[in-house]
């Protein structure tokens, strides 16, 4: 609704003014003002007193956009403490080697990047030699996450501090043999280098998020002093696209983690193109961060710039940089300088004027070169704010040019991301331009030569002192071998002894395992719960009093359940990571915590619970990442089963996380029936994962675990099944053979489908005078690993026979596999099963119905077992066919 003259009404509508004339007074004023000197001098007007006012803590909104300039001033800039000769030489030499190791690896059409590293050598090189904490002293370091098409810059300063050789640069992307260097930022395949894996893109922003939250959170629970560590993400403008990439700004504001700095490389491309061919990504992000409440430093223009900018006496230049598309500004970086006269200055007489007084040399040096993220001490000034400004997380948006000091073939071309190598003669120019000190008979060969100033060079004699200065190499990825004691017995022997007569989900047994196993005297408090807001469905609400909720700010407000005994606890060294409504921000906070063992020393033990449908269907990318980081955990997917959560329906229906999870390597996937076996799972994971390994073993994997919230008698372990639960098979109940001649087979279950078997077991024995032996199948992916390592061993020339097999052998009769799964999840094993096979499961779409309703409806339930075992004899010829028939009409299938 609008008033008489279209004013759209406002919230100042609603507040009273006191003083109707002096208002009147302000607003007469600006008019005035726009009338005598022009509107852009009453928006400078207005906006400079909105700055005064949030100076002087008046509370009025923020700007969300200030003017395309750098945020501090030539002449605020701080001191630079370095020298800046031997730091542009450092940086020439890592330009040459990187873009020397990409192109050279071209010849064997393996590819790489050279332009995202040459636009952004200056942000990283200054970070390197000012600013990244090392390892080598107490605390942490910091922690700095790459962005991943820039890893040839980082290699060619591995090379340059003598931690690679040319033989490793020459095999850049050939890691078949070993020694080779992973293309992109990965832990698992260079674990002593990398900690974080940044690519897939915007994942690295998302975790460097959560990273800063989990060190604030290991520093309030008083484990680890984590108040020096501080949390570099470098990431392309491009990559801020990614949902992830924002996704979690305002809890970085919220919770105050100004230990956090992201370094957004604006050099305006992105793959294939401009990011914001018609539009400004540089305002965009300044907007989103300061409406986020994130402290927005720009860093923009170089030096060359300064000119211009103090003979800017009217604001026009000011004006023109606003409105200039990012796709245009890119064109000026590529054509000559009248066309830059023309088409920039030329719109209004006040540039014209201003572009009169500049020689062309000084207009191709602020439009091909001059960025601020091209400058040592524009990027220093930058990161001095950054560090400096304290109650909120920084971004510091750095404009440069992509392919700079590559040539003009490569600088500001849109197809300059997959260009893969330069020429000779283009190594030749950029040699001159970066004055390094490189013959032309190096290059007879046709082969670009590696650059190197030598062991004692003041360069590299410089680097090492820097980064001793700072506290050793960076990036480096160090692992403190913490082997922590086992648990004691009784937390895992409540499960084993059974439930009785009460019956107990699945999900219930792990909760209260992990209720016990926080209590241990010496590991309780390494556990990590990471919840995403459901909490109470898992019955976890018993550890909100007890171990807490974390909160920075502990619990300013009186919760309104604060008279009952398991009332909503908010607390500065609470334990539980309870995320809201984000299963991609808890799986960050589970890799911040599986990790901590490397970035930190200190392991330890987080679980994460979720609705299983919302595991890795819809986070299966970051359970990559957690792989490639080696991470450490379990992750238990709760309410699993397709058929097994009662009422949902089809978006909560899982029935297919198992065969996502199975192609993850780093991923032990098992499906447990009973209590019991899960206190197996647990106490064995605990063991490789954070005890002593056994020979060959590799600790770097998680768990993942599927429970069920369908309450069921927990039996009381069994002897003899500890290797059977953790290899991912034993038989659980054999069949009583009602004659010696009674047909026989194997029922395989896992998971809550073990039940479904054990019925038919009765139905097959009572009504139709057939034996079965009923077998839990713990993990249908541990056995096909076990098999798939087999006949790995049979290429190698060693005799080795599965698992599966051998559990199996001898045991008469076909074998029939059930689970709460896609049949596709026990098909996995079925090459390696001797006897005649067949499964069932619960392939399709989800539904919303009972539990026996639902499982009629896939054909997995008691009756359709004992159909399924009856037709599987009869095919064998051991029954007659009328009897699958008969039993067929009698159970009403």
């Amino acid at each position: 609704m609008t008033d008489p003259v279209g004013k759209l009404p406002s919230e100042l509508d609603q507040l009273p003014d006191r003083d109707s004339e002096e208002t009147a007074e302000w607003a007469a004023s600006l008019d005035a003002v726009t009338q005598h000197a022009g509107p852009h001098r009453a928006a400078y007007l207005m906006r400079r007193t909105l700055q005064h006012a949030e100076a002087a803590g008046i509370p009025v909104p923020r700007l969300l956009e200030t003017d395309y300039v750098n945020t501090i001033p030539t002449a605020a800039e701080p001191a630079f403490d370095g020298d800046e000769a031997l730091e542009a030489r450092i940086t020439a030499w890592n330009r040459w080697n990187a873009a020397a190791m990409v192109t050279r690896g071209s010849r064997l059409g393996v590819g790489g990047h050279i332009a995202t590293f040459a636009s952004a050598a200056w942000l990283y090189e200054t970070g390197f030699n000012h600013f990244f904490q090392g390892k080598e002293r107490d605390g942490s370091g910091d922690q700095i996450y790459v962005q991943g098409h820039a890893s040839p810059g980082i290699y060619a300063r591995a090379f340059l501090d003598g931690r690679l050789s040319e033989a490793h640069l020459d095999r850049f992307r050939q890691e078949a043999g070993g020694e080779g260097l992973p293309s992109y930022p990965h832990p698992r395949r260079l674990p002593w280098l990398w900690e974080f894996p940044t690519v897939s893109m915007g994942l690295g922003p998302l975790s460097a998020i959560y990273q800063a939250r989990f060190n604030r959170y290991l520093h309030n629970r008083k484990i680890k002093d984590t108040s020096a560590s501080h949390v570099w993400a470098f990431l392309g403008d491009g990559e801020m696209d990614e949902p992830e990439s924002t996704a979690a700004l305002a809890l970085a504001a919220r919770e105050q983690l100004d230990n956090l700095t992201f370094v957004i490389n604006c050099n305006l491309q992105r793959l294939d193109g401009p990011v914001r061919a018609n539009f400004k990504i540089v305002q965009e992000l300044e907007a989103q961060f300061r409406g986020a409440g994130w402290n927005v430093v720009k860093s923009l223009w170089g030096s060359a710039w300064d000119e211009l900018f103090q003979l800017d006496t009217t604001g026009a230049l000011l004006r023109r940089l606003r409105e200039v598309p990012d796709a245009q500004f890119q064109t000026y970086a590529t054509r000559d300088v009248a066309y830059i006269r023309e088409h920039f200055f030329g719109t209004e007489p006040a540039l014209s004027e201003l572009a009169r007084v500049i020689g062309d040399a000084k207009i191709a040096e602020c439009f091909y070169t001059s960025r601020g993220g091209h400058e040592a001490r524009k990027v220093y000034a930058a990161y001095r704010a950054a560090l400096s400004h304290k109650g909120a997380p920084t971004v510091i948006l750095a404009q440069t040019v992509k392919g700079h000091t590559l040539g003009k073939g490569f600088a500001s071309k849109n197809a300059n991301h997959q260009m893969k190598k330069l020429t000779v003669d283009e190594f030749k120019c950029m040699r001159d331009l970066l004055e390094l000190p490189i013959p032309d008979r190096a290059f007879d060969d046709g082969l670009v030569p590696y650059g190197h100033p030598g062991e004692d060079a003041p360069e590299v004699r410089y680097l090492h002192e820097r980064r001793a200065a700072l506290g050793g190499p960076a990036p480096a990825r160090r692992v403190h071998s913490v082997a922590l004691p086992a648990p004691e017995e009784r937390a895992f022997a409540t499960l084993e002894k059974g439930s009785g007569k009460q019956e107990m989900a699945t999900t219930m047994a792990f909760v209260r395992l992990v209720k016990d196993l926080m209590r241990d005297k010496e590991t309780g408090r390494r556990w990590v719960p990471i919840v995403p807001d459901e909490a109470r469905t898992f019955g976890m609400e018993s550890l909100f009093p007890s171990a807490g909720i974390y909160s920075p700010l502990g619990q300013t407000y009186e919760p309104v359940d604060r008279d009952q005994l398991m009332y909503y606890r908010e607390a500065k060294d609470g334990q539980i990571l309870n995320e809201g409504i984000t299963e991609a921000g808890s799986m960050a906070d589970f890799i911040a915590a599986a990790t901590s063992y490397a970035t930190h020393g200190e392991p330890m033990i987080p679980f994460y619970i979720f609705y299983s449908m919302f595991g890795w269907q819809r986070t299966g990318d970051q359970m990559w990442q957690l792989a490639d980081q080696l991470g450490k955990g379990f992750i238990v997917g709760a309410t699993a089963g397709r058929t097994t959560l009662t009422g949902e329906g089809l978006q909560h229906a899982d029935g297919h996380s198992h065969l996502i999870a199975a192609t993850n390597p780093a991923s032990l996937n098992y499906d447990p029936a009973f209590a019991y076996e899960i206190a197996v799972i647990v106490k064995e994971g605990l063991r490789r994962m954070y005890g002593e390994n056994l020979p060959g073993e590799d600790p770097n994997v998680f768990y993942y675990l599927t429970v069920y919230n369908e309450p069921k008698p927990q039996p009381a372990m069994p002897e003899g099944v500890t290797e059977g639960i953790i290899r991912g098979l034993y038989r659980f109940k054999e069949g009583v053979a009602a004659s010696p001649d009674s047909p026989r087979l194997q029922l395989l279950g896992s998971g809550t489908a073990i039940h479904w078997a054990l019925e038919a077991q009765e139905l097959l024995a009572a009504e139709w005078g057939v034996t079965a032996d009923v077998w839990s199948a713990t993990s249908w992916g541990e056995l096909r690993r076990d098999a798939l390592e087999a006949d790995a061993a049979l290429l190698r020339g060693e005799q080795r026979t599965p698992y599966v097999t051998q559990a199996l052998s001898g045991a008469p009769g076909p074998v029939l596999a059930v689970s709460d799964w896609m049949r596709q999840v026990p098909d996995q094993i079925s090459q390696w099963v001797e006897q005649d096979w067949s499964s069932l499961g619960t392939d399709g779409f989800g539904l919303s119905d009972t539990r026996p309703a639902a499982r009629r409806h896939f054909g997995v339930d008691a009756q359709s077992v004992t159909v399924a075992a009856l037709a599987q004899l009869a095919r064998r010829g051991e029954i007659p066919a009328s009897v699958v028939k008969e039993a067929r009409e009698r159970y009403g299938l």
